[in-house]
């Protein structure tokens, strides 16, 4: 028997395995790494959190593209070609994201910090082109690029490995996928902490710390980094074959019986299914059609796609803009918030699916058991997550925002608030966002506004002195001073913290176990000649119905929060810099945890259309089978009878005759 030995395809299998796990970590790497920089290019481009969620939302619309004929007509060619392409498109756009740091005005983002006056000239350049659409650009190659590599490599994956062990080699894929974003986490944590525009001015003079609500890190420098490992990830898959020979469990049959039960056939189906078979394209076009409707006849299917629609948008949004309820909330760094992210919440949810998929293959869950358990664990997670809602931090103190100037709660912004008794004869602008921490623990907008009249230091160093405002708003007398900055927040707050941090990580740990679950029960209930295309329309429905809007409308909602929006230097809107803290975590909490409410409901119908289906078709089985086994009876009778005593039934006898 000629072929492969099995150790060399085994050898053929890990090595596509570990190609495909270093893929997964690439783009999830970058992908992350884009996530934790979202406050740093809000404030670097001066731009709300919806438009964050716009850039952010171009990765999917990349997907979009080409993500239906990628999954279908990849699937017919030399899959792991197609994959090494699309890293290397991933990897352009991560540099192409990049690029506005080199071709802006280094000069810009350094003098965010002190009064400037910016040339006219400098206005028109900076209005002619908006540099965040090199990043909106980059994001779009990056989802383009993207497309092929996992509905491609899991159906690479699931038709060459054995039944028993396709399950566990997904969920391993998955597992280091979420490896990448601890990575990207703790780089971007790492990159927050370095100055934008290191290299290029003198840290001396720059009095913020990456605490400030104006600092902006070394956002460019992690994609970089990013870029590259990414171009290196695509090497491997230049050299693995476009086919290997089908495992002996795989070879007499089509389909397991669970993947006939809940799909009809279509005219593509009369045939077995091989994949290294060639085929035309124009054949393949005339197939996609009928292969389209078949797929989308799957009621079990169908339904697992609504539902993991509303889930993703929960999720989604949730993630994205976690690191900045961290630090808006309880008022950590963009570095400690993303630390935190890839240190504790990121293990946590690694660990869940490769959890989820040991049990599955332990337990030898089918599809029903499959669906149970990624019910149950999601439900007790969302269970866990109501308490999140009881976490809450009382606002900052910032006078004539949050607080008046003798310390009372208003939260009722007016720029007519800004002004007081104690800093009427200062004319300050009241546009400006320099914050200073008063000694009574109130944060004021400026140094002017806390009616100081003096100061001694430099830099970072800065102190104020005589600051009547402070003096207003506390018991002591005699010179009372305001040091750069914002107000640390309140002991209470630092305290919930950690509990907050501890919940997170136990109520990701949970809703991760039921990942593998849920994504081997869309592979299983299809037939192996859709596998890869009902990936590509899950991957594409989801990042459409989710990807891209979810990050969009989360976004508005926040900036509906905010109760101080910066002013770019050229005029206009910019940047928020503080937020009502209990809006922001009731609308943003809600939000999430009020859509995974509505795909509940959708699961329990899903259960009940799943159990009609196999009741039904255990049924047909039965009824079928007896009749099937009846005639093969009587076709095997009528073959030896035939043969004995009917001479033009036998070729070799009607010859000699």
């Amino acid at each position: 028997m000629n072929g492969p030995k099995p150790v060399c395809l085994s050898l053929l299998l890990i090595m596509f395995l570990a190609s495909l796990s270093f893929a997964y970590f690439a783009k999830a790497l970058s992908g992350s790494y884009m996530k934790s920089t979202i406050t740093q290019l809000e404030r670097r481009f001066d731009i709300p959190s919806y438009l964050i969620g716009v850039i952010d939302g171009s990765f999917e619309i990349g997907n979009l593209l080409v993500i239906a004929f990628v999954s279908y007509f990849g699937a017919k060619l030399h899959r792991p070609k197609i994959i090494a392409i699309g890293c290397i498109l991933m990897s352009f756009g991560t540099f192409l994201i990049a690029m506005p740091h080199f071709i802006i005005d280094h000069v810009h983002a350094f003098c965010l910090q002190a009064p400037y006056t910016q040339s006219s000239d400098s206005c028109e350049r900076e209005s002619s082109v908006s540099m965040w659409m090199y990043v909106f650009l980059g994001n779009v190659l990056r989802g383009i690029g993207e497309t092929p590599v996992q509905p491609l490599g899991i159906s690479y994956i699931d038709d060459y490995a054995q039944s028993e062990n396709a399950a566990l080699y997904i969920g391993c894929v998955q597992t280091i996928s979420i490896i990448g974003p601890v990575f990207g986490y703790l780089l971007g944590s790492l990159c927050a902490k370095i100055y934008v525009d290191i290299g290029y001015v003198d840290m001396e003079t720059v009095t913020i710390s990456p605490g400030d609500a104006r600092w902006v890190g070394a956002w460019w420098l992690g994609y970089l980094i990013a870029g590259t490992i990414t171009l290196m990830s695509a090497v491997p898959f230049w050299f693995l074959p476009k086919s290997l020979p089908m495992p002996v469990d795989k070879h007499d049959t089509s389909c397991t019986p669970e993947q006939t039960r809940f799909i009809k056939d279509s005219p593509t189906m009369g045939h077995k299914f091989r994949p290294e078979e060639p085929a035309s394209l124009h054949q393949m076009a005339k197939e996609f059609v009928p292969t389209l409707k078949s797929l989308l006849g799957n009621p079990v299917y169908i339904t697992f796609l609504f539902v993991t629609i509303l889930q993703f948008n929960s999720l989604i949004g949730m993630v994205t803009y976690k690191p900045k309820y961290i630090e808006q909330h309880y008022g950590q760094s963009a570095s400690k918030a993303n630390f935190l992210m890839g240190m504790i919440n990121i293990p946590a949810v690694a660990l869940g699916m490769f959890s989820g998929g040991v049990i599955m293959k332990k337990y030898k869950l089918g599809i029903m058991g499959a669906a149970k358990f990624a019910f149950g664990t999601s439900l007790l997670g969302y269970f866990l997550s109501l308490i999140f809602l009881a976490m809450g931090c009382e606002n900052s103190k910032v006078a004539g925002i949050t607080v008046s100037y003798t310390g009372v709660e208003v939260l009722s912004y007016e720029e007519q608030s800004l002004s007081s008794d104690c800093n009427s004869a200062c004319l300050c602008s009241r546009r400006e966002w320099d914050p200073v921490c008063g000694e009574n623990g109130i944060t004021y907008m400026s140094p002017c506004l806390a009616g100081c009249t003096s100061s001694t230091g430099t830099g970072r160093n800065t102190v104020f002195d005589n600051c009547s405002c402070v003096l207003l708003a506390d018991t002591q007398q005699g010179n009372l001073t305001a040091t750069l900055g914002q107000c640390p927040h309140r002991d209470s707050c630092d305290k919930m913290f950690p509990y907050f941090l501890a919940l997170s990580v136990l109520s990701s740990f949970i809703i991760s176990l039921g990942g593998t679950p849920a994504f081997m029960l869309l592979v299983r209930c299809i037939k192996p000649e859709l596998k890869s295309l009902a990936l590509g329309i899950y991957t594409l429905a989801t990042r459409t119905l989710a990807g891209i809007p979810a990050p969009i409308y989360f976004g508005a909602i926040i900036d509906t929060t905010c109760l101080k929006w910066g002013i770019k230097m050229c005029g206009g809107r910019g940047a928020c810099r503080i937020y009502n803290t209990s809006a922001y975590r009731i609308l943003y909490l809600g939000l999430t945890l009020g859509l995974r409410t509505i795909s509940f409901f959708l699961c329990i119908y899903g259960f009940a259309l799943l159990k009609r289906h196999i009741k039904k078709e255990e049924k047909n089985a039965l009824t079928n089978g007896s009749a099937e086994l009846e005639s093969l009876r009587k076709e095997d009778r009528s073959s030896v009878h035939c043969e004995q005593f009917i001479p033009a039934c036998n070729p070799d006898r009607e010859t000699h005759l």
